[in-house]
């Protein structure tokens, strides 16, 4: 009877736990069935509850998965979550929400004093990545300036994944990949806290012990055992933001491999083989030591296709693939921005806004759902041609997430970029590479272990191409070309 591992991920929209062999068989897995309660309490702003959504879901996967264990050891544990979040706590516990990622954007006249003040070009020197709503700094000055008597409250900040740490095991730490989009706190070049930009953004709030993902930082406490149901003594490993697990669970981790992630949003994760600043995409640390990544996101995909399955009535998601397959490429002339909840990568605006161009009435909603695909598609290409460089050639591209789960959204991404897909056996996501991750930190597998089994690969239909080299090109002036229209739509909404 050989020890367990158990993996637990943090999603958007929602949670999902796996314990795996040593060998990576999966043994079980478990879903937290509840849709993840985001609170957007005025425009831009994305908060979530820490103790209602994080750590009762925690609780209650690692309790259904220790049962399902039948009294097999579990050896160690590590959880991956959204990210990078801000959580302020006093003595472990949450002073308010947690401000989430990219999609948060109420700091963006502290991005713009931090760049002045800092120097832009200076920042992307030291953190190796442009101040962006995804950067922790400059919503850690917000809360210092907006919210004081919060803040005056914290003795410690966290994200997803380490504020649970801290409740299973009391330790206070950060993975170096959370912290190297902790922009500007971070030194990318040096990979530790950048001493005096921390204290000018963040003041006297205690820094987080910096350790490695999959290193352990602690063992499961007993007031955590009583509430988790996880044996008191229990491993317990860093864990990192939940884009770098999947790709960790993917076999993303030679140079030149690109894990996109098929989820609520769109995202990117390109090994390197050495540092590549640009302003437009994020450098981080990555999970294995010494390992550096250059990363992207878009604010919506899978969101998008559920808000279009919502408008058109709820029917089922396979009507309206099934729609959208019969749908000719290029969905009978419609062409679709997927701005629709402002856009990260590759041009960082909050106030950009979703666009459909082409709409006639001869149009029907497996028109729409294609143009969907599409657009999220031509939005894939622009940033894989950012990604894809000489000093850092995109080799092999892994496709993970619940989107590769369904044949044509793929086809469409591969048709539209001309690159193939691999996909791996396991779709599990990140919570199969947080397993891995504990696997690794316990010393039950040698740090080089990759559990990824490729089960298909997507090629690209070459009669498909010049069509979709002609909408690309509409695609890139449509931005250009609606933009203050955009954005003065967006005043009108924030009113």
């Amino acid at each position: 009877m050989s020890a367990l591992l158990l993996g637990i991920d943090l999603g958007t929209g929602s949670s999902k736990g796996v314990l795996a062999a040593p060998d990576g068989e999966v043994v079980a897995t478990a879903i937290r069935n509840r849709p993840h309660s985001m609170s957007m309490p005025r425009p831009g702003w994305a908060e979530v509850d820490a103790e209602t959504v994080w750590w009762a879901d925690v609780v209650a996967l690692a309790r259904e998965l220790v049962e399902r264990a039948g009294g097999q050891q579990i050896a160690g544990v590590c959880v991956s979550g959204v990210g990078p979040c801000l959580l302020i706590c006093r003595g472990g516990v949450p002073v308010r929400p947690a401000i989430l990622y990219g999609i948060d954007t109420r700091a963006t006249a502290e991005i713009d004093e931090l760049n002045a003040r800092l120097g832009a070009d200076e920042v992307l020197a030291r953190a190796a990545t442009p101040l962006t709503t995804q950067a922790v700094g400059p919503k850690g000055l917000w809360l210092r300036r907006h919210e004081p008597e919060a803040w005056a409250a914290a003795d410690g900040w966290f994200s997803s994944s380490s504020f649970v740490v801290q409740r299973l095991t009391g330790e206070y730490v950060l993975d170096h990949h959370t912290a190297s989009q902790s922009v500007p706190l971070y030194d990318f070049h040096g990979q530790d806290w950048n001493d005096a930009w921390y204290g000018e953004v963040m003041g006297d709030l205690p820094r987080p012990r910096l350790v490695r993902p999959a290193e352990v930082v602690g063992t499961v406490t007993p007031a955590a055992a009583a509430k988790c149901g996880l044996p008191a003594g229990t491993p317990v490993c860093a864990g990192t933001v939940d884009a770098w697990a999947e790709a960790f669970s993917g076999g993303v981790r030679a140079p030149g491999d690109l894990m996109l992630m098929y989820g609520s949003t769109m995202f990117f994760v390109q090994e390197l083989s050495r540092p590549a600043p640009h302003p437009q995409l994020w450098n981080t640390v990555g999970v294995d030591p010494g390992s550096l990544c250059l990363a992207a996101g878009m604010s919506t995909s899978g969101s998008l296709t559920s808000w279009v399955r919502h408008l058109v009535g709820d029917v089922p998601f396979e009507t309206l693939i099934d729609e959208a397959a019969a749908t000719p490429p290029g969905a009978d002339g419609l062409l679709l921005l997927p701005y629709f909840a402002g856009e990260r990568t590759p041009i960082f605006d909050h106030h950009a806004r979703g666009v459909v161009v082409g709409l006639t009435l001869r149009h029907g909603r497996g028109h729409l759902y294609r143009a969907v695909y599409e657009g999220i598609a031509f939005g894939i290409r622009q940033i894989l041609e950012l990604l894809d460089t000489e000093a850092n050639p995109v080799r092999r591209l892994v496709a993970v997430g619940g989107g590769t789960q369904g044949a044509l959204w793929t086809q469409v991404v591969s048709d539209v970029t001309g690159r193939e897909q691999q996909v791996p056996e396991q779709t599990i996501g990140a919570s199969y590479g947080d397993a891995l991750m504990a696997a690794i930190g316990v010393g039950l597998v040698p740090a080089e272990t990759d559990w990824a089994r490729i089960s298909r690969v997507v090629t690209p239909d070459p009669s498909t191409r010049e069509l979709y080299d002609e909408l690309y090109g509409l695609y890139g002036s449509l931005y250009p070309a609606t933009r203050d229209h955009a954005h003065a739509l967006a005043a009108i909404q924030e009113y």
